[in-house]
């Protein structure tokens, strides 16, 4: 089982001449449950190399027993220090594809072509694919087959747009995840602000926020063979 992840390496919020990139949580939590489950996880980024992480997700306040096995976890450390670069991965070397969150997908994975092809091919081969918090925003310009966009008509979830006005930073971002979903047609829909919500439609799978993460990368799990 071989399941890529994707990371944001986009890490300026906006003009405000603060720093965003990755969350955390949603990438260490995903990453230890598929690593328990006997994934392999390559790790892929626009650029390469060392993905920004998001400051406010490193806080005190942010930890979580998966952060923090992270941060004792030289291993793991060192492979997410050496991300390969994005377009030169193909669909065909992985059985699934995680999107962990952060407010820089809004930046840089959005609008890139080498993500937009591999969900794309993912798609097309049969191969499921997850987003969780801000990254379902990667989903912006995928097309299914039919040659409309892929979320039409799927139950989907992303960070709501009362989660991004409590984060202040609804002004800031290009645009808010909830509203491009809906607006590609998908059929939205959301749990409490900062609680887990999780959904699956064919090969999808979207979470909310942080606290989705270590369910989307079980709702993932179960689109793979065992």
């Amino acid at each position: 089982m071989n399941v890529l992840m994707v990371l944001t390496s986009h890490d300026q919020l906006g003009n405000t001449g603060k720093k965003t990139g990755f969350w955390l949580e949603e990438f260490a939590a995903p990453y230890y449950v598929l690593k328990e489950a006997g994934a392999t996880i390559p790790l892929a980024s626009p650029r390469g190399g060392q993905p920004p992480l998001d400051p406010k997700s490193d806080a005190d306040d942010s930890q979580t027993d998966a952060t923090r096995r992270f941060k004792k976890d030289p291993a793991a450390q060192a492979e997410l220090a050496s991300t390969r670069k994005l377009a030169d991965v193909s669909a065909a070397d992985f059985d699934a594809v995680f999107y962990p969150g952060g407010h820089g997908p809004l930046w840089d994975l959005a609008n890139d072509k080498s993500s937009v092809a591999l969900i794309e091919a993912m798609q097309a081969a049969g191969k499921p694919v997850a987003a969780v918090c801000h990254a379902p925003a990667v989903l912006r310009d995928v097309k299914g087959p039919d040659g409309k966009p892929l979320v039409a008509g799927k139950k989907v979830t992303g960070f709501t747009n009362t989660e991004e006005a409590a984060a202040g930073l609804t002004t800031v971002v290009p645009f808010l995840v909830e509203d491009m979903l809906k607006g590609k047609g998908g059929q939205y829909s959301k749990g409490g602000d900062w609680q887990s919500y999780v959904l699956t439609d064919g090969l999808l799978v979207t979470g909310q926020n942080p606290a989705s993460s270590e369910a989307a990368a079980r709702a993932l799990l179960k689109l793979l063979p065992a």
